[in-house]
């Protein structure tokens, strides 16, 4: 099985063509690629797959590196395009890939970035999941002994935002798994600490669900985003800075998309013998 080796801002993934090729993967080999001593080593495993929808150019499916599958993912759809692109799988440089969230709309430019279009944020507890009486701009969540206050946004998948004064110093280890696995969501979290620098700039690390702490997380940035947005505090244009880099975000307001650039970079090309 051919694969590529790819990040983006640090956030690696392996990325097959499950259109040329035919791969039958589960969740032991999922494991075994992902991991970083006995395998290839990636946060996601992302496969490219013909589209069931007849608007879309391609479908792609993430898995995380425990083998669990998810919805969307904003590092590995800027990585994946351009995979798609250097393959030949896709012409031109603007294409719509299908995922199991909203699809993707995805341009290629010509400094080496990517921007797509990530949809609009679903913001309904019952949207996100989250269990919750009735929509809040931020929720009290109990964990570990203490009320935490946390903004809930659906980037496609499930994210709680929490607002700290210093990304640095953030109890993410503590208290990251114990988000990404409390019960008030029933399809668990990724778990954000997200510091506003100012209007246009924000900090954040994200413990993501099924991987633990990540170097970027693109869905968790633009989930960011819009809490920030929501709670009043940043304009319609930011710069996130992650652990491995920046991203730049633009959100309109409710009802609309998030718009997000950033890098893709291929790293290596391989093969792996399925065994």
């Amino acid at each position: 099985m051919r694969f590529t080796k790819m990040q983006g801002l640090g956030n690696d993934f392996v990325v097959i063509d499950g259109i040329r090729q035919r791969v039958a993967l589960d969740t032991a080999m999922i494991r075994r690629l992902a991991d970083r001593r006995y395998g290839v080593g990636c946060d996601q495993v992302l496969v490219a797959e013909s589209p069931t929808h007849p608007e879309m150019d391609v479908r792609y499916r993430i898995f995380n590196a425990d083998g669990t599958e998810v919805e969307h993912c904003g590092n590995g759809v800027r990585c994946l395009a351009l995979f798609l692109h250097d393959e030949g799988l896709v012409e031109g440089r603007e294409f719509a890939i299908q995922t199991d969230a909203e699809p993707a709309v995805v341009r290629l430019l010509d400094d080496g970035q990517v921007t797509v279009n990530m949809g609009a944020p679903r913001l309904e507890p019952a949207e996100i999941p989250f269990q919750a009486a009735a929509r809040q701009t931020l929720y009290p969540l109990d964990v570990d002994g203490e009320t935490l206050q946390i903004a809930a946004v659906s980037m496609g998948n499930p994210h709680a935002v929490l607002q700290v004064e210093d990304v640095d110093t953030a109890p993410v280890e503590r208290l990251g798994p114990l988000i990404e696995q409390h019960s008030a969501f029933p399809k668990r979290v990724n778990a954000g600490f997200m510091q506003v620098v100012d209007r246009g700039h924000l900090r954040l690390r994200v413990f993501e669900r099924g991987v633990g702490e990540t170097r970027a997380c693109g869905t968790g940035a633009c989930a960011a985003m819009v809490a920030g947005r929501v709670q009043g505090l940043l304009d319609d244009e930011a710069e996130v800075a992650l652990t491995g880099g920046k991203l730049r975000l633009r959100w309109a307001g409710e009802g609309e998309p998030v718009w997000m650039t950033g890098p893709a970079v291929a790293v290596f090309q391989g093969e792996w013998p399925g065994s």
